[in-house]
């Protein structure tokens, strides 16, 4: 099988998504223990339980694109590894 996406592209979207999970998992954990930082004033959204539903569906997302992008690199890396001449 052959790689879709740019050996760059893939272990860009690796880290992003990577960090995307992480940074997207501390969030919808807050709003979802209605953390008082980010729910109850005037401006800020009320139903935390609703937010954190959302931005799960973003975590979901982003960790698709990171299982697709880590097998596009393992593919990158598999094909090099492939042409390599081989002193064994």
């Amino acid at each position: 099988m052959k790689p879709v996406v740019s050996v760059l592209n893939a272990w860009s979207c690796v880290v992003i998504s990577l960090f995307a999970i992480v940074i997207l998992s501390v969030l919808g954990s807050l709003y979802q223990r209605e953390h008082h930082g980010f729910t109850g004033s005037e401006d800020e959204p009320e139903d935390g339980a609703a937010v954190a539903a959302s931005i799960f569906t973003a975590v979901i997302i982003y960790a698709c694109f990171f299982v697709f992008c880590a097998f596009q690199a393992y593919l990158h890396m598999r094909s090099r590894r492939d042409g390599a001449i081989s002193l064994n």
